[in-house]
């Protein structure tokens, strides 16, 4: 748990992926869309991904990626991510978090 506040405190917007996985990729896309530059940590190409995946999981991700934090908050997945574009709240959050400006 440690270990993902300290990688989430070193960007304004941090994303725990997997290479093969189209739902993260999707939520990368979306947000380079937008100008911004993510942390991206690819857990099935890190050491110790697969402790970080389980650490996801006990924060209640099911599945545990993508994770996207914002502003060190976690934001959630796909779905949340979606819905906050969606809501348009998703540039704003962004903004205030300093991941893009305007």
């Amino acid at each position: 748990m440690d270990r993902i506040n300290r990688m989430v405190s070193e960007r304004p917007v941090v994303i725990f992926s997997r290479s093969s996985c189209c739902m993260c990729h999707t939520v990368k896309m979306l947000l380079s869309e937008f100008g911004v530059n993510p942390m991206v940590h690819e857990l099935d190409e890190i050491p110790r991904g697969r402790e970080i995946e389980q650490a996801l999981s006990r924060l209640g991700r099911n599945p545990p990626v993508p994770a996207v934090f914002i502003g060190g908050e976690l934001v959630g997945g796909t779905n949340e991510v979606m819905s906050l574009h969606l809501k348009q709240s998703l540039v704003p959050r962004l903004i205030q978090a300093g991941a893009i400006w305007v």
